[in-house]
């Protein structure tokens, strides 16, 4: 399975998240999907792209560290001070009707705007 694949597996899980109005760790993540915690920046950051370039709210804002309740270093959607913003907006964008980009459009977006800070 290549990463874009993958990445769309993850969109699921998070609009899914979102829809409920949860958060997911690392770990949890990495359980649900059978993929290392340490992987797992390499695959959100298609998702993470997509959104930037679309304008969508950062929907990897749902994967968090089990330690502090936040993103990992690599999320790069919005600042440590807009974070309750920002999961507002994820929260409340209906990700079910918008649907899950295809794997080709996320590999798309992480050539036009790599995002992995």
């Amino acid at each position: 399975m290549t990463i874009s694949e993958r990445a769309s597996q993850i969109w699921a899980v998070l609009a899914w998240a979102a829809k409920n109005r949860q958060s997911l760790t690392y770990g949890h993540l990495s359980k649900l999907i059978g993929v290392p915690t340490a992987g797992l920046g390499k695959l959100l950051e298609p998702i993470q792209s997509y959104c930037l370039l679309e304008k969508l709210p950062p929907l990897t804002i749902l994967v968090v560290q089990q330690e502090s309740g936040i993103p990992g270093a690599g999320f790069t959607g919005t600042n440590a001070a807009e974070y309750a913003k920002a999961y507002m907006k994820v929260y409340e964008f209906d990700w079910l009707e918008y649907g899950n980009p295809q794997p080709d459009k996320l590999e798309q977006a992480v050539q036009k705007l790599p995002s992995n800070g």
